[in-house]
């Protein structure tokens, strides 16, 4: 077992895990950080998709070791404080969701796109959206809710 410091939501949490221990572990057993999700283990689905250092990165991969050397770690829970972030009601307003299961890994990798370009394509939207699946296909609206917060972001700067 080791000591780690881990700097989560702007917030600074020490954990005493084994070496190794994934990431998506670490949040959700020992800080309770439970919107992030294990889908797959093999960061091929995207609903463990969190921001390192403001990049989305798949927490299922990460080891608590690689990441315990300052790093800023932004979870779903970190994305606002009372649920108002432009894609939080974007996605109530399209009603993106179905099965809800995806949605913090597709929220945090939007939230990615629009810190990087606030005004995305249609297709810009896809191509980095692509890598986070969602089995009840609401794809579709999901684009739209990214477009609609883009344009509500937009008009608010």
């Amino acid at each position: 077992m080791a000591q780690y410091t881990l700097n989560i939501n702007n917030q600074d949490h020490e954990v005493d895990v084994a070496e190794g221990t994934s990431l998506l572990w670490v949040l959700r057993e020992h800080l309770g950080l439970t919107g992030t999700k294990y889908g797959c283990g093999i960061a091929q689905c995207g609903s463990c998709t969190i921001h390192l250092d403001g990049a989305p990165v798949r927490a299922c991969v990460l080891q608590v070791d690689h990441v315990a050397n300052g790093q800023k770690m932004k979870t779903i829970e970190g994305l606002s404080e009372s649920g108002n972030h432009p894609l939080q009601q974007a996605w109530i307003e399209t009603q993106a969701p179905q099965c809800g299961y995806c949605q913090s890994g597709q929220l945090m990798q939007a939230a990615a796109l629009l810190e990087q370009n606030p005004s995305p394509s249609r297709g810009e939207i896809k191509s980095y959206m692509n890598g986070i699946l969602c089995r009840c296909g609401t794809y579709m609206r999901i684009i739209e809710a990214i477009e609609l917060a883009s344009e509500t972001t937009t008009q608010n700067a």
